[in-house]
């Protein structure tokens, strides 16, 4: 797993001439901070990673104490921790970079989606909508929401108009093109949810792992 910024989208040229659109991310370096056993970690071996160092006048009390704690200089700007199956092969202060990936590779990258704030409910769930002719007298409203004498009370999940988007997501399976590291930049196939400058997380593809092991 690397922690890294969503620059934005181009493409790349492949060697047959054909454009692949690609999402442009800052992956790393992340510093490892931290070695949590599964003993005391709910079962789970995990190493925690820390990206984009501080200055110390912009660093919270906090991150300062878990930076000290590390023997590490700098407290950083994002920490998370990485799911692992051997904590000998990692080492506290030890830097991961983009170079971990390469081109061909499969990979899962989670973010959060852009917020898109109050929404009705065709935009936020792709309800059809009334006829818009005149005097219809339903357009874009959601109808009925089942609610009557029994049960008395609206089921939960009812698709409604709320927040849209803001939320985490992960999306699986896409392909690394290029990989850049002597500016820390990778280029993956398709769209990674987010705006531009978002956290990204990238991580080997789960499901492809599964289907090798198998």
């Amino acid at each position: 797993m690397l922690l890294g910024r969503k620059i934005g989208m181009t493409q790349v040229f492949q060697e047959n001439g054909t454009a692949v659109a690609v999402t442009v991310v800052q992956a790393g370096p992340c510093v490892i901070m931290q070695k949590k056993e599964a003993a005391k970690n709910g079962g789970v071996n995990a190493v925690q990673l820390g990206f984009e160092a501080l200055k110390e006048k912009h660093a919270a009390k906090p991150q300062l104490v878990a930076a000290k704690k590390a023997g590490l200089q700098n407290a950083f700007r994002f920490v998370r921790d990485m799911k692992v199956n051997d904590l000998a092969e990692y080492q506290i202060g030890q830097e991961l970079t983009v170079s971990m990936f390469e081109p061909g590779q499969f990979v899962d990258a989670i973010g959060t989606s852009r917020g898109m704030g109050f929404q009705g409910v065709i935009k936020r769930h792709n309800f059809s909508g009334g006829v818009m002719t005149h005097g219809s007298m339903f357009h874009r409203a959601p109808g009925s929401i089942g609610s009557s004498a029994a049960p008395s009370r609206v089921f939960k999940q009812m698709r409604m108009p709320g927040h849209m988007g803001n939320e985490r997501v992960t999306v699986q399976n896409l392909k690394v093109i290029a990989v850049y590291p002597e500016d820390n930049l990778i280029a993956i196939s398709g769209a990674i949810p987010g705006h531009d400058n978002s956290m990204v997380v990238l991580k080997p593809a789960l499901k492809k792992l599964q289907r090798k092991n198998k």
